[in-house]
């Protein structure tokens, strides 16, 4: 067979993993497979983003009691809930009766969630609380169906900085513990932190696979071709490389600029931080799909959802050390804060959408990275190969 001849994308797949897992210095990257292929995109959703603790929503979309909100995770129907504690819970948004879809909209629930369909009502600890008629008209229970056992489905969650991660197969470590070293890491920043409001949420929809944009967002060895306003004060060599093998990767600057009105105002740092802070940030991929980012006086979250194999939409939202409401004097600076970093991730669309147009290159052979600048994009590719692996393993 001519060597250009595609081969079968599965077998293609398998062998070229090997030269995934290796190191950096002589490692290819992912094969084009995993950028464009519907059946390695459905192998990943199992191995990758199911197994693992992904991010699907923010806990300020749900800031009160009985506050749900709805997610589709890669097809998944998933509810949010704020239950009556203030602890948020994530279920199968599923009734047990018939699988009707119970929520279809962000809401406030008064009382219960209710099913449209059958008015089977459950509480928001998702117990099932009541079964209209089920045992003949007037007859709201049946010796042979136990309310006990029907509660909503509850899906493995987590919140984090704000972030509401879950683990749909229930086979990964605790969050605590697959993540311990970054909790470390940013214990500084272990501390409250206050959504900045309306201009400070914004999303953007990119033409490319999920994982394009965890790869760009890993280095900085992009920064003086695509951010050369950011380059021009955060230059290239003023950044280093973060890498956890298996847990996360990314970047840290050493110049970090506070932002600052021309009459001297700033916005309040967090509390307690180290001398490391006064200039530097540090920019990480939490492995499979969420991007946060520290600076002295706000943080971020990012969100990727894989909307389908070629389409991701980016959840982007800003939080600060005080509540807005408590200085409305700084509003200017929140509003400008949050247009640079629209700025700064708009700049990349057109790079991650390239990147997908060119990974249709049936000759493409995943690439080679640069041993001194692409560390933290070879861990996560490094780290996808492996889930791929284990989930073929199992």
């Amino acid at each position: 067979m001519n060597k250009h001849n595609p081969t079968s994308p599965v077998t293609a797949n398998v062998d070229q993993l090997s030269s995934v897992l290796t190191t950096v210095n002589h490692a290819k990257g992912l094969p084009n497979e995993h950028y464009i292929d519907p059946a390695i995109f459905a192998e990943e959703k199992r191995s990758v983003l199911f197994a693992n603790w992904s991010g699907i929503g923010f806990g300020k979309d749900i800031p009160e009691a009985g506050d749900a909100k709805p997610i589709n995770f890669l097809g998944m129907p998933l509810l949010m809930v704020r239950d009556r504690t203030g602890e948020i819970g994530v279920f199968q948004n599923t009734c047990r009766h018939r699988g009707m879809i119970l929520v279809e909209e962000p809401t406030k629930i008064r009382g219960a969630i209710r099913c449209p369909y059958h008015s089977w009502c459950y509480g928001l600890n998702g117990e099932l609380r009541t079964t209209p008629h089920i045992g003949g008209p007037g007859q709201n229970t049946h010796e042979d169906v136990d309310l006990k056992e029907l509660g909503l489905t509850r899906i493995r969650s987590h919140i984090w900085r704000d972030v509401v991660f879950v683990n749909i197969d229930e086979t990964a470590p605790e969050f605590e513990e697959a993540h311990a070293d970054l909790i470390e890491r940013w214990k500084e920043f272990e501390q409250p932190i206050f959504h900045g409001g309306e201009t400070a949420s914004f999303k953007l929809n990119v033409n490319c696979n999920w994982k394009l944009a965890v790869e760009n967002y890993c280095e900085s060895y992009h920064l003086p071709w695509v951010h050369p306003g950011l380059n021009s004060y955060s230059r290239l060599e003023d950044h280093y490389n973060i890498e956890k093998e298996g847990k996360y990767s990314g970047q840290g600057s050493l110049v970090y600029r506070q932002l600052k009105s021309e009459d001297g105002r700033v916005l309040p740092d967090f509390n307690g931080l180290s001398d490391k802070w006064d200039e530097g940030s540090e920019y990480v991929a939490v492995y499979p799909n969420v991007l946060l980012g520290v600076q002295r006086d706000h943080v971020f979250a990012i969100i990727l959802e894989p909307v389908d194999l070629e389409n991701t939409v980016e959840h982007i939202e800003l939080y600060y050390s005080k509540p807005p409401q408590d200085a409305p004097e700084l509003d200017d600076l929140r509003v400008e804060n949050a247009g640079l970093w629209k700025t700064v991730f708009k700049e990349d669309i057109f790079v991650v959408e390239g990147m997908q147009k060119g990974r249709h290159g049936e000759l493409f052979d995943g690439g080679r990275f640069s041993p001194a600048m692409d560390g933290p994009t070879h861990a996560f590719h490094h780290w996808v190969a492996t889930q791929i692996e284990k989930g073929r393993t199992v």
